[in-house]
């Protein structure tokens, strides 16, 4: 790693870390030059504005998101070739994964930036809005699958119950840092599973 992308890098962590703590909105340019001990010169040569800085996190999380959703449904599908099955322990190995994490998840970058929307220009909030619509573009052909085989005990927008998995896990995260209580996600994760088994295994005769 050359010194260019390890000082671009630490300027990421840094600001990663305080948008997750109080928001864009709060989080200066001055501080995030400060703790990365850079001149702001050094600062605008990696990212001209605040929009390049959100641009910049916001696909940075993406791709994370998208290696641990891509590993995690890699190896339940390993565990479980029934697609039904699969995606209740994918959420099992997810609601794990959380539970493992001692001070809790610590945030969405996505819901960072819808909150506070106002403050970007329309390619940062077109790109908010595509990462959103990501959860529906991976889950849609879980539930596709699924269904295909397993009939839903009643009629169930397919999408709308992609986009429900999104829901669950950021509704989870902002009532887990509202109550103080991180690792509730978890439980909600679950019960989302037991929302789907529901949906989806067949009734015993």
């Amino acid at each position: 790693m050359t010194k260019g992308t390890e000082t671009r890098t630490r300027i990421m962590d840094i600001a990663e870390a305080a948008v997750l703590a109080k928001g864009f909105d709060a989080t200066s340019i001055d501080e995030i030059v400060a703790a990365a001990e850079i001149t702001k010169g050094g600062f605008f040569y990696h990212f001209p504005d605040k929009n390049a800085l959100a641009r910049a996190l916001i696909e940075r999380y993406i791709e994370t998101e998208n290696k641990l959703f891509d590993d995690l449904w890699a190896r339940a599908r390993e565990l479980n070739e029934d697609p039904l099955h699969a995606a209740l322990i994918g959420l099992k190995l997810l609601a794990e994964m959380l539970e493992d994490m001692p001070n809790g998840h610590p945030g969405c970058i996505i819901a960072s930036a819808a909150y506070q929307d106002r403050l970007f220009d329309a390619e940062v909030r077109e790109m908010n809005r595509r990462a959103v619509l990501g959860w529906r573009t991976r889950f849609r052909p879980i539930f596709d699958e699924i269904a295909a085989i397993y009939q839903p005990r009643e009629d169930v927008d397919l999408d709308a119950l992609s986009d429900f998995v999104n829901t669950v896990v950021e509704g989870g995260l902002v009532m887990g840092k509202a109550l103080s209580q991180p690792h509730m996600i978890c439980g909600q994760i679950m019960l989302l599973r037991s929302y789907i088994r529901l949906l989806f295994e067949p009734r015993l005769q």
